[in-house]
């Protein structure tokens, strides 16, 4: 069956879109067949990311690794048994229709609480958090002191990924590998940055995540969207020369896939 891949953070420009995008199309680059549901139904930035991959295939002539974009299924509201919610069987009927034919199926949240948010937790094998590097975007995991150096409590985030992991283990299912992605990280030692580190290490031990690099904060992103383009894309479309920043953003991807420590995949890009 499919591993589940869930991309969850309940804040926007955390960089959800293009973790999703590149986890993705780096698992199809490497042979896995990939599908993808994209939870933000007003938004679709996901969808959306991919809708342009497939319009600059079509309009360069190229053939570049693809992954499939589904949508939630219709259900009928009279099929519902008293008190059961329509997204949860949504969602269940996606994933149950996807999981026997893919290696890998990547669920893409909204940057908000939601029902359909809270599901896909649920059913994730591997989350993936990606968090900006600052204290305004860690209150999303748990709540300092004003110095940030002490943890106070979890936050509302927090307890969901708990409750979604106590389901799990009702369900006789195997743990959910949580997975934080600090995003944005500045390239010079800061203060800030140093007392983030120690903050989410900590945090790490304490509540049952693993941490790994992220993206840096680049220009070359808010380029490859309009064409649904990923780094490892770059020589496909005929960039001959990659300067200093794109070479070492294609290194953060892999460093970054390499943690996540996904089943069967081999890291050779």
């Amino acid at each position: 069956m499919a591993h589940i891949i869930v991309v969850g953070n309940e804040k926007g420009g955390a960089g959800k879109s293009t973790v999703s995008m590149h986890v993705a199309t780096a698992l199809a680059r490497l042979g896995h067949k990939v599908a993808a549901l994209d939870l933000d139904l007003r938004q679709r930035s996901l969808g959306r990311y991919l809708e342009n991959r497939k319009a600059f295939m079509t309009q360069a002539g190229l053939e570049l690794p693809i992954v499939d974009l589904h949508e939630l299924p219709d259900i009928d509201p009279d099929s519902l048994q008293p008190g059961e919610n329509i997204y949860d069987h949504r969602l269940s009927a996606a994933v149950s229709s996807l999981e026997p034919d893919n290696d890998f199926i990547l669920i893409d949240c909204p940057g908000s609480h939601t029902r359909l948010s809270q599901v896909a937790h649920s059913l994730a094998d591997t989350l993936i958090t990606p968090l900006n590097d600052s204290f305004v975007d860690f209150d999303l995991l748990a709540h300092t002191d004003d110095k940030g150096d002490k943890i106070t409590g979890p936050s509302v985030y927090s307890e969901m990924v708990w409750n979604a992991r106590q389901l799990r283990a009702q369900a006789g299912l195997k743990p959910i590998d949580w997975i934080v992605i600090r995003n944005r990280v500045g390239t010079q030692r800061m203060v800030n940055k140093e007392k983030m580190e120690r903050a989410i290490n900590m945090l790490s031990k304490r509540i049952g995540f693993r941490v790994a690099p992220g993206f840096s904060e680049r220009v070359i992103f808010r380029e490859l969207f309009p064409r649904g383009l990923t780094l490892l894309d770059l020589k496909d479309v005929g960039v001959k020369q990659l300067n200093i920043s794109n070479i070492a953003a294609r290194q953060e991807l892999r460093d970054m896939m390499k943690e996540l420590n996904l089943p069967g995949v081999e890291i050779n890009i």
